[in-house]
């Protein structure tokens, strides 16, 4: 096996290159799993995005947690030469690797603190800071990993305080609308009343920072727009902060023709979960695609979450734990 660690320019991801040797087919199938869900563990596990032709991989992500997945890819990999994997065996593998205290961070992130008129908001971990940061320092900027995170919450908190200073005129929030097909024709409404189901989360964050009635006064004038992707063909965004939702659901083309929409004074956050894309079988995901074109483009940021960054109610990391040693169980054939 070889591997080779590309320069990366500042405020851009790191990348590893792996070639995987002998090559073989069905070892290679057994590594990647069906549908490809022994990569999606590390990727939900490590905070990366795992790409490959052939015996050919390569890991996208930041600092240690990308030397991390290249190892874990290449002992998989020596493994599928006695066994057959399962997605408890490659579990059971994270575990025992090590990898959660390699990973260890000191927190020393420059703590970023977001003010709204409903209360301050800050970074927890130092992941979410700095992604804040990021947000703050840079026009366009991509939050990768997965669901609880913060990515979309964050986002909204930097767009209201940029809408509350006046550093931007109005607030634009999209995410594809995957469904908008037969499974929502029987929806009552137009396009955006059967699409609103899908912009909740937005709505939500929304509500919760500006309140309900200012929220709604906003909308009617304009200053908040929160629409499907499609309506943002052919415009031009100046003076405003751009968030797109769910961007593992775009396209290639939806993704370009978003990132090219950025004008003049505009901020654009871009989110979404690799492991987790909607699109119909073959689709490529616009995220995955993008982060992979704009890797290297300087003056766009990355940020990639861990599993472990999930925010959720305390009683929710123990119901995780509970299961994540229900599958150790099974997987070593206990009860």
């Amino acid at each position: 096996m070889q591997a080779k660690v590309s320069t990366p320019l500042k405020d851009t991801p790191d990348s590893l290159d792996i070639t995987l040797e002998p090559a073989s087919n069905d070892r290679l199938a057994n590594l990647c799993g069906q549908f490809d869900e022994h990569l999606k563990q590390i990727e939900r596990r490590l905070g990366v995005e795992v790409n490959n032709r052939g015996n050919t991989f390569r890991v996208i992500g930041e600092g240690e947690s990308v030397g991390a997945a290249g190892e874990v890819i290449k002992g998989l990999y020596r493994t599928t030469s006695e066994e057959t994997l399962t997605p408890q065996r490659v579990h059971l593998f994270l575990q025992e690797s090590g990898i959660e205290e390699m990973l260890e961070q000191q927190d020393d992130v420059e703590e970023v603190v977001i003010r709204t008129k409903r209360g301050v908001i800050k970074g927890r971990g130092p992941n979410q800071k700095k992604y804040l940061k990021n947000i703050l320092t840079h026009d366009i900027n991509f939050g990768v990993g997965p669901a609880g995170t913060g990515k979309t919450y964050l986002a909204v908190a930097c767009a209201v305080e940029a809408l509350e200073r006046d550093q931007v005129r109005r607030l634009i929030l999209t995410r594809p609308a995957v469904e908008a097909g037969e499974r929502l024709g029987f929806l009552p409404g137009d396009l955006a009343q059967k699409v609103d189901p899908y912009l909740r989360p937005l709505y939500d964050a929304l509500y919760e920072m500006l309140g309900f009635e200012r929220v709604a006064k906003l909308i009617e004038r304009n200053v908040i727009e929160v629409a499907p992707l499609a309506y943002m063909r052919g415009r031009t965004l100046n003076d405003s902060f751009i968030i797109l939702d769910e961007a593992q659901n775009t396209t290639e083309e939806q993704m370009k023709m978003f990132l090219t929409r950025i004008g003049f004074g505009s901020t654009a956050v871009i989110t979404g979960d690799v492991t987790q894309t909607d699109l119909p079988r073959g689709a490529s995901s616009g995220l995955r695609h993008a982060i992979e074109v704009l890797k290297d483009v300087k003056g766009i940021s990355f940020a990639f979450f861990l599993a472990k960054d999930v925010v959720r109610h305390p009683l929710v990391q123990r119901i995780v734990g509970a299961y994540e040693r229900f599958d150790e169980q099974e997987a070593t054939g206990g009860r």
